[in-house]
């Protein structure tokens, strides 16, 4: 993640007042955040203002101090309604810097007429307090520490993960990855974020955002929020724990808030994922149907599975060079993650499969790469990594397994055990990549949030929801929001877009955009959960082939 720049963006607004909000567990807003300019050098749009809102570590307890949140905010274009607080997943992802490159793509979807307020939630950012999780001083140290494991290498592994090899090498690992997981989270406590660590989690999300709304918008006013990703577990939480302030509120890529909270976070990544094989048989039904001229891994005439013949093949080349040489610089596991991370949009398809792909190719073949092969995106989603001279940050962690289920008990070498098992009756793609996040730290994970939401999820709101999936999506499959519209009854609305990748951001659709719009300027929902919303069809992800054509040709089974 990239702080540095919204650190400067800031610099110029360092002097604007900080609103108080007292240290009570009554959210009800007591005075209004001084906007000041962010700055123009960074900040082009000139709707664009910053400033800061203070609030209570522990709404609850008002001994435990204050902190602060960092809030930057685009005026409405129109005759303003009130705000939109919008969250962009994570966890552990920067609201502000995500405000900064969307602006004009909210602002339309909400029809212009309410200001978006985005936000560095607790544990993310270097101005909100508590801030970035660090837990290493420098980059050599990180290395040093995790050296030698899968942390640093990955998880080898072909196919269905039925290698002998592969499964006795990956077992061998849980002691040591367990001790130096359990040793990761004495180090975090161990540093100046360690005594906040307790204070960061989602329910104190929700609550600050109900107090940037008293401060913003009024005391007692409707909540308007936009979550995407993990953004919809601080949505979910929001309306059960608020349903009287309910506004107008969207949940885009949806996790199942029932699941998260009854399971162990492990549990909750391998079912999030169950539908990333099928992203990716649309990936290579695409390359098929683009054929050589449009994808550089297929060949003339070939279907989609001849495609993925030569994807398996090019994995399993890189891992038979890892097999024989550890140090080789590119193998299957990066690859994995590589082609993984491809599979959130599509948009990036083609540049996977005409750019890096063959990178990778000629550096498999010769046991070598450059390092922009290793910089060109094949592990950039990794949640934790900052600039390449900067240590790593573990928001992620702090944020994700501060809301985690209480430990039960599990070891290392059960969860590499379900990740061989999921390989073979899950993906058999993506179970195995590693590191993904932090859904399989969190077991040993040293510190649970002070306040964690944990139900009922079926609460009577204030006004209805829209609940919002891709029919095939990588890491929050549909049935997550098919459970999450379900439980809140006739108080959401299910709409599904046709199309494959993480939220529906990534595919144009006019008539998504014109549900999202008469949402929020009109109050007007579908009828029932039965709306299906196709992309717009002159959006290609290879050239000449659209998301309807690869619907059109594709099985998921």
């Amino acid at each position: 993640m990239r702080h540095s720049l919204t650190a400067l963006a800031f610099s110029t607004v360092l002097a604007v007042n900080v609103a108080h909000v007292r240290g009570d567990s009554d959210t009800a807003g007591k005075t209004a955040v001084e906007w000041g300019p962010c700055d123009p050098a960074l900040f082009r749009d000139p709707n664009l203002s910053c400033g800061f809102l203070e609030v209570p570590l522990d709404y609850h307890d008002p001994s435990a101090g204050s902190g602060r949140i960092a809030v930057a905010k685009a005026n409405a274009t129109g005759e303003r309604r009130g705000s939109v607080f919008f969250n962009p997943g994570g966890p552990g992802a920067s609201g502000i810097a995500s405000i900064t490159g969307n602006t004009e793509v909210l602002l339309n979807l909400t029809g212009g007429v309410y200001d978006i307020v985005s936000w560095d939630p607790r544990g993310v950012g270097p101005l909100t307090i508590p801030g970035d999780v660090f837990c290493f001083d420098s980059v050599e140290e990180f290395d040093t520490f995790w050296s030698g494991t899968i942390e640093l290498s990955g998880i080898e592994m072909t196919g269905n993960f039925t290698d002998p090899e592969d499964i006795e090498a990956l077992l061998s690992q849980a002691p040591i990855m367990q001790e130096k997981l359990e040793g990761l989270g004495r180090r975090c406590l161990e540093q100046p974020i360690g005594k906040y660590l307790t204070y960061v989690g989602t329910a104190a999300t929700v609550r600050d955002i109900v107090a940037l709304a008293d401060a913003l918008d009024g005391p007692g006013s409707p909540v308007n929020y936009a979550g995407a990703s993990y953004g919809t577990i601080i949505g979910a939480w929001l309306v059960n724990m608020f349903p009287e302030r309910v506004g107008h509120v969207i949940l885009d890529g949806v996790i199942d808030p029932l699941l998260f909270a009854t399971e162990e976070s492990s549990t909750v990544w391998t079912q999030l994922i169950a539908d990333s094989d099928k992203v990716y048989q649309a990936f290579v039904t695409g390359c098929a149907l683009a054929g050589p001229s449009g994808c550089a891994i297929a060949q003339a005439n070939q279907s989609a599975a001849d495609v993925d013949a030569t994807v398996q093949a090019l994995l399993q080349r890189a891992h038979d060079a890892a097999r024989r040489n550890g140090s080789v610089p590119v193998t299957s596991a990066l690859i994995r993650e590589a082609i993984g991370e491809a599979m959130y949009d599509p948009t990036t398809w083609a540049s996977l499969a005409n750019t890096t792909y063959l990178e990778i190719v000629a550096a498999v073949d010769a046991e070598s790469s450059t390092a922009s092969v290793r910089r060109s995106g094949l592990a950039s989603r990794s949640l934790r990594k900052r600039e390449a001279n900067e240590t790593m940050n573990y928001n992620t962690d702090a944020i994700l397994c501060s809301d985690s289920v209480d430990p039960r008990g599990t070891q290392m070498a059960d969860l590499f055990n379900t990740i061989i098992e999921k390989s073979r009756t899950g993906s058999h793609m993506f179970t195995s990549v590693w590191p993904t996040n932090s859904f399989y730290h969190c077991p040993f994970w040293p510190v649970r949030a002070v306040e964690r939401y944990e139900g009922p999820f079926n609460k009577t709101l204030a006004n209805k929801v829209l609940v919002v999936s891709n029919v095939f999506d990588p890491v929050t499959a549909l049935a997550n929001a098919e459970v999450t519209a379900g439980l809140l009854g006739d108080d959401a609305r299910l709409v599904v877009q046709r199309s494959f990748g993480h939220t529906t951001i990534h595919s144009p659709s006019q008539c998504l955009n014109e549900v999202f719009r008469a949402y929020f300027t009109s109050n007007t929902v579908p009828e029932g959960n039965d709306t299906v919303c196709d992309v717009d069809v002159d959006f290609e992800v290879f050239e000449g082939v659209n998301i309807q054509a690869i619907l059109a040709e594709f099985t998921s089974d």
